[in-house]
């Protein structure tokens, strides 16, 4: 990773608050059950958006249908779909009120047309990384979201 997509990602992971886990799991071996896990312990807001689990609680959080569904603004849509979902996903998001401000597309994930639309709208996308690797490697081990020096 080049320095400057390391001080995005830093940056990313300093400022945004509240996260949209797209894909989210309630099987805790799924790495988006993992990874959600990971970040709320960090002190991240994370909402749960899967239509198949609605109304249901991840990790104590509310499953949302879609992006459209959830009551609060979010500052990050963290994309754990196949690559083939993220135009529909980017559309959905770019069509938000309060738009988000990063689309994090996890390893694998990527669509770099609907990439390209997203950027062009305005937003930071983060393609082929994940915040469960990347807070340990840019920050100390014991890191808290809203504690850093």
């Amino acid at each position: 990773m080049s320095a400057a997509e390391s001080d995005t990602v830093r940056r990313v992971l300093e400022t945004v608050r509240t996260i949209a886990v797209v894909g989210a799991s309630a099987k805790d071996v799924r790495p988006s059950h993992s990874v959600m896990r990971f970040l709320l312990a960090k002190g991240y807001r994370c909402i749960p958006v899967n239509p198949g689990l609605v109304g249901q609680m991840i990790l104590g959080q509310t499953v949302y249908a879609r992006l459209a569904d959830i009551p609060e603004p979010v500052d990050m849509v963290d994309v754990f779909r196949a690559s083939d979902a993220v135009p529909g996903l980017v559309d959905e998001t770019l069509g938000l009120p309060d738009r988000p401000d990063v689309l994090w597309l996890q390893l694998g994930v990527g669509h770099p047309q609907a990439e390209a639309r997203a950027e062009a709208a305005g937003m930071t996308v983060v393609r082929e990384r994940c915040p469960a690797i990347e807070i340990p490697r840019l920050f100390e081990p014991g890191w808290r979201r809203g504690t850093q020096a």
